[in-house]
């Protein structure tokens, strides 16, 4: 979906992948999958497999703890289709540490390969839909004390990217924290990309999933009815005004400039203020 920002990059994460094979005592394959900003690489490894390796600064590296990210979605009920975790070990080298998993390959492609966005409807059937639909309610009820959208990022960010202040009262699931249509496969349904995965507000994935449809409107449509009993009431409100948020963050970075105009238009529907980002150009 990514491409390595530049080569030094691309040495050092192609290096760490290649050390994880050897931790881990398998063949990997290319081609690589690149995260966001050469943060993940990412590739087959043998029939079976999938390895992927992320990078952090050492001192921004916290203690994965084994009820969070990756490891923390094994326990997940299997209602919640995703891939599964066979082996992970961490390390540390020059400044960096990295978190290699070994998760079960999933043949079924991803819906947008290319791009976190919708870029044409993939006549997708009712039931995937309800499939989906009822993987998010499992969740919902998973307990978690990480706190993927955090109550103080929103009330510092309503105001610089919606125009609004945060409400004093956040209605809290577990969600997903990263739901688009480069981490959904098609039929049968997977859920992909399970690092993010915590505490969020109400509404929050379907808002993030509808977000991302804006530029097919029938399937933004369908997101819309498909998730009405969350996104129709005024704690769904609130989560998707938070997905719209952390969008338009992004665009004020530089990025999704191509569908900014319509993230401020949706936000200016739910709350009747013009955000005060503007499209990045």
């Amino acid at each position: 979906m990514y491409s390595p920002p530049d080569d030094a990059t691309q040495d050092r994460m192609e290096a760490a992948h290649a050390e994880a094979a050897d931790r881990l005592a398998v063949a990997p394959s290319r081609p690589y999958a690149w995260g966001w900003n050469g943060r993940t690489i990412s590739s087959r490894a043998g029939a079976d497999y999938w390895l992927r390796v992320e990078a952090t600064v050492d001192d921004r590296a916290r203690t994965r703890l084994p009820q969070e990210g990756i490891p923390g979605a094994e326990h997940i009920p299997d209602a919640v289709p995703r891939p599964r975790l066979h082996a992970t070990v961490r390390w540390t080298k020059d400044g960096w540490t990295y978190d290699a998993d070994l998760l079960t390959h999933i043949p079924q492609p991803v819906i947008s390969p290319a791009t976190p966005e919708l870029l044409a409807d993939p006549g997708l059937t009712d039931g995937w839909w309800a499939e989906l639909h009822n993987a998010l309610d499992v969740l919902a009820g998973v307990p978690t004390e990480r706190e993927t959208v955090r109550t103080l990022w929103m009330r510092r960010s309503f105001p610089l990217f919606l125009g609004i202040d945060a409400p004093d009262h956040i209605e809290r699931v577990t969600g997903h924290g990263d739901l688009h249509w480069a981490n959904l496969t098609g039929t049968p349904l997977t859920i992909m990309d399970w690092e993010r995965w915590g505490s969020v507000p109400v509404g929050f994935d379907a808002g993030l999933l509808h977000a991302y449809s804006l530029r097919v409107p029938a399937v933004s449509a369908r997101v819309r009815d498909e998730f009405a009993d969350v996104l129709g009431t005024p704690a769904g409100r609130i989560g998707e005004l938070a997905a719209l948020c952390e969008l338009l963050q992004s665009v004020a970075r530089g990025e999704y400039g191509y569908i900014a105009e319509a993230l401020m238009s949706r936000a200016e529907a739910l709350t009747g203020r013009r955000p005060p980002v503007p499209p990045h150009r």
